[in-house]
């Protein structure tokens, strides 16, 4: 009996066990819809618990609703696996490269997938691949970018700071995988407003949003992105678009117009405004739209030679603020600003200032006036003329008057080089008749003795006639005429 009784209650327990396994997908499917009901924008359930999904063929169930007419999914993998492959629920699959491009969009990178399907067959679904755990499947159903609203009052050349936070059917989503999915970024359009210098500007890239902890983000991949504004664009009336882009489509949202107002601080400059070799710097606020008490400023100095000086200018108080620059030389000087303070409306804000430069002359040289109060005490007859000749009554010595050289250096030049070129001509034309004379005479016969005698002739009276031999100008106008035969 008690074999008996334990057999019939085998079957018992049997017949039981196998009612639960009937009920339990109508209960799982009450259950989904009861989820659904709870979350209609989820198109899909997971199916099976942690036991089941850790079986390596049988991970990554997943059920869709009969009433969903385009689903996008994204199953983050393992950086460089192969893409995954998805298993209807009538068994066949469906493979990267292989699909009805109709009805199926594939985009596949090196850490995950991304699929759009129309007309999905309702059932269970079912990914393999080496899909990560803990992001196995992710349903794209309507994604927003929620972002901080802009400040009414925005200055051109601002730095700003602006987080945001993106979300999936109207929650938040917490996946870190997913920033390398998408990008964010912000937009100003031109409203074409002729009222404005913005007039007929192209559209103007103002921030990225990164989820990465550098720049202004303090985070890494704790789901809040941060964007890091550089309005350095002309100011004028300007529309804001946020944008989210992924690989299979792109969302996009335009605020109202809003007014970017010019840069709010003047820079003026007086040379020589500071005293003796100084220039004097003067930086001042638009006060309807700055507190200038709030005002802070730390800038450099570029001066005509390439050197660079920094200041800083912390104190407060209702009175522009100035800096003196030391005016050593002339040329062009250049100031660049950074400028930190407080909104009206009680807003801080971080300021890149233009630069300005400005010309500058060099500093005259000290001319000694030789008046006396205005006055010359020689001119008008309140001090005597000394006269030539005469003696001082003072024992002082009187220096002497320096004598002017009105003669120009170049005419000093040449003098100098043709007294200089005489002096050396007449040089050479004496050594070159010393040299002549000394071999004339080399070259002239001495006569011996005997020879003498014998050229000597016996002296007659015709010799002894006066015109025997003509002289002087006679002697020279002798070397013309002809010689007798």
């Amino acid at each position: 009996m008690g074999e008996q009784r334990v057999k019939g209650m085998g079957k018992l327990w049997r017949i039981v066990y196998l009612t639960l396994l009937i009920s339990l997908p109508s209960l799982a499917q009450q259950s989904d819809e009861t989820g659904n009901a709870a979350d209609a924008s989820s198109p899909l359930s997971s199916l099976g618990d942690e036991y089941e999904n850790s079986i390596k063929l049988l991970q990554n169930r997943f059920r869709v609703d009969h009433n969903v007419k385009e689903v996008t999914m994204i199953f983050f993998r393992e950086y460089g696996s192969a893409p995954v492959v998805l298993v209807r629920p009538d068994g066949s699959k469906i493979f990267q490269g292989r699909f009805d491009e109709e009805k199926v969009a594939w985009y596949d990178a090196d850490t995950f997938d991304m699929i759009t399907i129309k007309d999905p067959v309702p059932g269970p679904w079912q990914a393999v691949g080496q899909v990560l755990p803990n992001s196995r499947v992710m349903v794209i159903s309507d994604i927003e970018l929620n972002a901080q609203p802009l400040p009414p009052i925005l200055f051109s050349g601002e730095i700003l700071k602006s987080t945001a936070y993106l979300t999936n059917g109207g929650k938040p989503i917490e996946n870190s995988l997913f920033r390398d999915v998408v990008e964010l970024s912000i937009d100003f359009l031109s409203t074409n407003n002729p009222n404005f210098d913005n007039f007929a500007t192209n559209d103007q890239e103002i921030a990225r949003f990164e989820d990465n902890g550098r720049g202004m983000d303090e985070r890494p991949a704790d789901g809040v992105f941060t964007g890091q504004f550089n309005l350095n664009i002309a100011p004028g009336e300007w529309k804001p678009k946020f944008t989210v882009k992924t690989p299979m489509f792109t969302r996009e949202h335009i605020d109202p117009p809003i007014v970017l107002h010019p840069n709010p601080v003047s820079i003026t400059v007086e040379t020589d405004g500071g005293g003796e070799g100084y220039h004097k710097l003067i930086i001042d606020v638009n006060r309807a739209l700055v507190d200038i008490q709030s005002l802070l400023i730390d800038g450099k100095v570029r001066y005509p030679n390439t050197d660079v000086q920094n200041f800083s200018l912390t104190e407060g108080g209702d009175e522009a603020r100035e800096h003196l620059i030391v005016a050593y030389e002339e040329g062009i000087f250049r100031i660049k600003l950074t400028a930190y303070g407080t909104t009206t409306d009680g807003r801080d804000f971080i300021l890149d200032v233009p630069e300005y430069s400005f010309l500058a002359d060099a500093p005259e040289p000290e001319i000694i006036d030789p008046l006396i109060d205005g006055e010359d005490p020689i001119v008008d007859g309140s001090e005597e003329i000394p006269l030539i000749g005469t003696s001082f009554e003072s024992d002082e010595e009187v220096p002497s008057a320096p004598v002017e050289d009105n003669m120009d250096s170049s005419t000093l030049i040449i003098l100098l080089a043709a007294v200089n070129g005489s002096i050396l001509f007449i040089g050479v034309l004496a050594a070159v008749f010393i040299v002549f004379r000394r071999r004339k005479a080399k070259q002239r016969p001495t006569l011996s003795a005997k020879q003498a005698a014998s050229d000597k002739k016996p002296v007659t009276e015709e010799g002894l006639s006066l015109e025997a031999e003509p002289k002087g100008l006679k002697k020279w106008l002798g070397i013309f005429s002809k010689k007798k035969s």
